[in-house]
């Protein structure tokens, strides 16, 4: 097999292949037999019917079509070993002569992963900014405490403040029509909490029990519900209920009943602990960010708009399904964000993953860091703790999504190439 190598732009080269005569009718006769043996041709057994007969029956271009399909794997394979090709995706064919008892020509597009020029990746110091435990972080967290602990207590002999609980009725109207959903009975909001339109919640402070009253407020512009969007509106209210947090006393015994604490001083020395952990946590992620994000600004990359094409669409379809777990839909994103501007954000997005990418691809050819066979079953135990799946049943689920255990390997490489470059480099907290 012959083959010629034309550079062109954008990473791609143009791949002419010859392949010998006596090669191309072996492709093409075993494309016979498998016809032969599935198609039904009156009079012959299945794997019987001479080949003439079968040319006649199946045309003898859906069988080169499929001889090729068949062997264009191979050959392509042979190519790219022979010359050495670093291949991003897989060859497009743009033409062929298949003429049997001829030498086979095909003229391919093959698009090679960019070359990366690295900076100085190792010996390096970056400074990153110390993360500071808030002077009032413990008492925030003992706060949260005795929150999560309180205890509600109805209130008749008041008007509602903005840290109640109210129970009430409301009836919503808007240019004169009724709001559709915009009513309910009984109905429980948090006023310090409220993810009603902005200035709803507000407007029930200082309301009294059992009176009828109405509040105006405006939808945003960009509601959701086109109908309603920068509209005005009406509702009725009455509070039926208030309820206030009744905080349990900072004592030994509270200590004793939310841990394994014999005084008040042993849960806040436990809190502090957790602070200073979480403090070590932040710094050494941040620490690891602005190494590899200083490793990474340094490195020089000419990008194919092709490949941030197609993470872009990777990216696209991960948004999507994120709406979707939130109970929204793509149109409804349009029409709060205009489409110009998520594709922007996610384009910007995209080519800074594959420059990532790119660059640790190359720091492990480089320093030969590997995934070991140990390495990708610590990123099978990791997801089966995480998601209280045995490893066994874990990997098939895995095995019917496609292209997720190469996902888990490049993770686990990933991770690997980011070790290597925090135990070569220095972070500096400032």
């Amino acid at each position: 097999m012959n083959t010629t190598i034309e550079k062109q732009e954008n990473n791609i080269v143009k791949v002419d292949i010859v392949v010998p005569a006596k090669d191309a009718i072996g492709y093409y006769n075993n494309a016979i037999k498998k016809f032969s043996q599935y198609v039904n041709i009156p009079g012959f057994r299945k794997g019987k019917a001479p080949r003439n007969i079968i040319e006649q029956h199946v045309g003898e271009d859906r069988i080169k079509h499929e001889a090729l399909e068949d062997a264009l794997p191979r050959i392509f394979t042979e190519v790219i070993k022979e010359n050495d090709l670093d291949v991003v995706v897989q060859p497009y064919v743009e033409s062929y002569d298949f003429n049997v008892g001829e030498d086979l020509k095909i003229t391919a597009k093959i698009e090679l992963r960019p070359e990366v020029t690295l900076g100085e990746y190792k010996g390096q110091t970056v400074e990153v900014e110390e993360y500071k435990i808030p002077d009032d972080a413990v008492d925030k967290s003992i706060n949260q405490m005795l929150e999560q602990y309180s205890e509600l207590k109805v209130v008749t002999d008041r008007k509602t403040v903005n840290t109640d609980i109210i129970v009430f009725d409301f009836d919503g109207y808007s240019n004169g029509e009724k709001i559709e959903h915009g009513d309910a009975k009984n109905f429980t909001l948090d006023l310090g909490n409220s993810s009603f339109i902005p200035g709803f919640a507000e407007q029930l402070v200082d309301r009294p029990l059992g009176e009828d009253f109405e509040i105006n407020v405006t939808f945003p512009e960009k509601y959701h519900e086109k109908k309603l969007a920068g509209q005005p509106a009406t509702f009725k209210c009455k509070i039926n209920e208030i309820k206030t947090r009744v905080l349990p006393e900072l004592n030994d015994e509270f200590a004793q009943k939310v841990g394994k604490y014999k005084n008040v001083d042993e849960l806040k020395a436990d809190i502090q602990k957790r602070l200073e952990d979480q403090k070590a946590d932040t710094d050494r992620m941040n620490s690891e960010k602005a190494i590899f994000e200083k490793v990474c600004n340094d490195a020089k990359v000419d990008i194919q708009p092709s490949m941030i094409d197609r993470e872009t669409d990777k990216l696209v379809a991960e948004y999507k399904q994120k709406l979707e777990a939130q109970g929204f839909t793509w149109e409804q994103a349009l029409e709060a964000h205009s489409y110009e501007s998520i594709m922007s954000q996610l384009k910007e997005d995209a080519e800074y993953r594959v420059k990532n990418s790119l660059v640790i691809d190359k720091i492990a050819k480089l320093e030969n860091i590997t995934v070991s066979q140990s390495d990708f079953g610590a990123k099978l135990s990791e997801l089966s703790m995480m998601y209280q799946i045995d490893p066994q049943t874990l990997v098939k689920q895995l095995s019917q999504t496609p292209g997720v255990f190469n996902a888990l390997s490049q993770q686990a490489l990933n991770e690997k190439v980011t070790k290597f470059l925090v135990d070569n480099n220095t972070a500096k907290l400032k």
